[in-house]
């Protein structure tokens, strides 16, 4: 009985994870390439294509052989395509590329909270993840009236949020004030 029991904790622990791997990387595949975002290019094979790099402002990336490259709102399997393409035929027969992310964007928190500021992002994070990183709520924190402004969004586009919903990178948290 107590293997069958230890044997029923380990699939449970192995279906947990693996739902957790899903889960990030189906936010992971989802991801847009945007300035603050650093990245690591690498071709197997060709050490002297591999690049490591934070995206600019402009969005554009310099690479070996293929010159500028706009990066920014790709996909990482997008950016990984587009250089792989890029490389084929003139530089490589069949030119393996990977793509990773190095570091994500960061996300902001103002308001109350114990330490408004940027933090790194983290695929599926949080509001109540967030709070957490940034020290959590001050004693006069609105709990019920938090608010987010998506990434290149005006502050009057702001939406109210729960403690569940997700946060992305670049977007700021505000957490007002309670006056009760």
């Amino acid at each position: 009985m107590r293997k069958h029991i230890a044997r029923l904790k380990k699939g449970l622990v192995l279906l947990v994870g693996v739902l957790c791997f899903s889960l990030h990387a189906e936010t992971v595949s989802n991801y847009r390439l945007a300035a603050g975002d650093s990245f690591r290019v690498s071709v197997y094979g060709e050490p002297e294509l591999s690049l490591e790099t934070r995206l600019s402002d402009d969005g554009f990336i310099r690479y070996p052989f293929l010159g500028e490259i706009r990066v920014r709102g790709l996909t990482l399997t997008e950016l990984q395509l587009q250089i792989q393409n890029g490389l084929k035929g003139d530089y490589l027969v069949d030119p393996m590329v990977q793509v990773t992310m190095v570091e994500y964007r960061p996300f902001f928190i103002n308001g109350e909270v114990a330490r408004p500021g940027a933090y790194p992002y983290q695929p599926g994070l949080t509001v109540n993840r967030a709070i957490t990183l940034a020290g959590g709520f001050t004693e006069r924190a609105g709990k019920s009236k938090i608010t987010i402004q998506a990434e290149g969004a005006t502050p009057d586009e702001r939406e109210r949020v729960s403690l569940e919903d997700r946060v992305s990178a670049g977007d700021v948290l505000n957490i007002p004030q309670s006056f009760f």
